[in-house]
């Protein structure tokens, strides 16, 4: 069974709660082979900014980073990694995409998730492998691909 450990430093009455994020979760881990654990850090902009610069080294918040775990050869952990998410960044997205707010948290911590699990969007196939895994695992949360553009009507 997969873990999560939810640490809840910006609260918003907008944000999922543990149900959903294990929902997500599991879901983005079928087919992984083994339990994990993964630690999922809800963030203001601030925090989001500070780890953005200092790991990615880009200016600003961003909706989430995902940090792998390194386990030394020899050490037995479940230990994934971990997830920290911008809650008022997500908001302000889902809002500007004209997306349903807790469909937005679901694609971003699938995303993040890839991201642990080795994925990633450095250049164009990789990109696109990585949205169509997106998409497959959204879909079976009933959601709709995130990649289709609403129109502002």
């Amino acid at each position: 069974m997969n873990q999560i450990e939810i640490q809840n430093i910006f609260k918003s009455n907008a944000q999922p709660d543990q149900k959903h994020i294990q929902r997500w979760l599991d879901v983005a881990l079928e087919g992984f082979n083994q339990d994990t654990e993964i630690v999922v850090r809800i963030v203001g902009e601030q925090e989001s900014a500070e780890l953005n610069e200092q790991y990615r080294l880009k200016p600003g918040p961003t909706n989430i980073l995902s940090f792998p775990v390194e386990i030394p050869e020899g050490i037995e952990l479940n230990l994934l990694g971990d997830l920290v998410v911008c809650a008022p960044q997500l908001e302000k997205e889902a809002l500007e995409q004209h997306k349903a707010l807790l469909d937005h948290w679901a694609h971003i911590i699938v995303h993040g998730v890839l991201h642990l699990l080795g994925y990633d969007h450095i250049d164009e196939t990789q990109a696109e492998l990585m949205e169509e895994k997106e998409i497959a695992i959204l879909q079976q949360l009933n959601i709709k691909n995130p990649y289709i553009q609403v129109n502002d009507e």
